[in-house]
């Protein structure tokens, strides 16, 4: 997973889709922190939309946060589906109602 630095391209900036979907979301929400990284793993048998990204927390205890958006996750999913070392990082955090509404960039280490 590339570290942020200044060899950092942004390839996209988003919010997190289906967060209201996730048990356990607002419990971890405090642990939650700008800049934090978060991985990102490819849904290639999904049902539902044939680019899905998942968003997940790092490390071993990794809590799935949602997905890329629908319609802005093809890219992405091709670059995940060819290998590319891609990482996201949380931009902002912020409850509106009961939708925790989470901002990320999605990041390439540049080669």
């Amino acid at each position: 997973m590339p570290t942020p630095s200044a060899e950092t391209l942004v390839l996209l900036e988003c919010l997190v889709a289906g967060t209201t979907h996730r048990p356990g979301l607002r419990e971890l929400e405090p642990q939650l922190q700008p800049n934090q990284l978060l991985n990102l793993q490819r849904e290639a048998d999904s049902a539902y939309d044939d680019w899905a990204v998942r968003v997940y927390t790092t490390g071993s205890d990794a809590f799935w946060l949602g997905y890329l958006p629908e319609g802005r996750n093809e890219t992405v999913a091709r670059l995940l589906d060819a290998g590319y070392p891609l990482a996201a990082r949380l931009t902002h955090k912020a409850w509106e109602e009961e939708w925790l509404h989470l901002e990320i960039e999605v990041l390439l280490e540049r080669a």
